[in-house]
């Protein structure tokens, strides 16, 4: 009987199985545990598995955590299952700043800012904040989002916005260490009267809103962040969209208040 090779160990067997038992098989050893925490493998198991994976809604609530099922569009109450947050944290103290391949970026807003990268599904979690947000809380707006560079290493891109200054900061979980990157030269993108949305990452780029709902109220920009270049740059929006910033600036609150609430998809 002619052996099985690595290949098709993973890509045939492995990619069909739920996400839990994926991160059991990590495991093994170190290769197996590259070798299914690639994007290829994530790819793959993604396609493989998608019709039987559930959306689900994760809803940071006043005093709980629960996640429900989404059926055909619609909000399956009765499925409502209550998870716990790796840390002794109230609800009220959390905000999600972006999802990205099952993983959710939490921020814990107490004395100091501390950012956890976690997955509800396998359970596995990180802290990984360091000083620079002890120092820089206060009354200001916080976003990200996550990509995988060239070489399958996990960056976490956080963007404050501070006394009318944006600091980008990108995270590597390979070095578990925080660098600073370069913003917009000349921008006014970091004022008080802006608000940004969490990151959506398409096409090797991650793209934010920033809308300004004070005075004058109505501008609208799109920062767009190059993830292999680790560039940023400001697109003009499209004229043909008609948003109302101040509903922009609603629905992020709600994403980072005490009934933040998240669209996610899990095996």
């Amino acid at each position: 009987m002619e052996l099985i090779g690595d290949e098709m160990i993973f890509e045939e067997i492995l990619s069909r199985l739920p996400a839990k038992v994926v991160c059991h098989f990590k495991c093994v050893s170190k290769q197996w545990c590259y070798e299914l925490s690639t994007p290829k493998f994530v790819d793959v198991h993604t396609r493989r598995v998608g019709n039987s994976i559930q959306n689900k809604l994760l809803s940071f609530k006043e005093n709980s955590i629960v996640v429900d099922d989404i059926v055909s569009g619609n909000l399956e109450v009765d499925t409502s299952k209550t998870v716990t947050f790796p840390y002794d944290v109230h609800p009220s103290f959390l905000s999600i700043l972006c999802s990205f391949k099952g993983l959710i970026l939490v921020c814990i807003k107490r004395n100091h800012n501390d950012l956890v990268l976690w997955n509800p599904t396998t359970r596995r979690f990180k802290l990984i904040s360091d000083d620079y947000f002890i120092r820089y809380f206060g009354r200001h707006n916080d976003t990200g989002g996550m990509y995988f560079d060239e070489d399958n290493d996990l960056k976490v891109l956080h963007i404050n916005c501070y006394w009318d200054v944006v600091t980008a900061r990108v995270y590597s979980r390979r070095y578990d260490s925080w660098r600073k990157l370069n913003f917009l030269t000349g921008s006014q993108l970091g004022s008080n009267f802006y608000s940004w949305s969490s990151g959506i990452y398409s096409g090797k780029t991650i793209y934010f809103i920033v809308s300004n709902y004070w005075i004058p109220p109505g501008e609208r920009n799109i920062v767009a962040f190059d993830v292999i270049s680790e560039s940023f740059s400001l697109l003009r929006f499209p004229e043909r969209i008609e948003v109302n910033p101040c509903q922009i600036w609603s629905n992020m609150n709600m994403m980072t208040g005490s009934r933040s609430f998240l669209s996610i998809r899990l095996a």
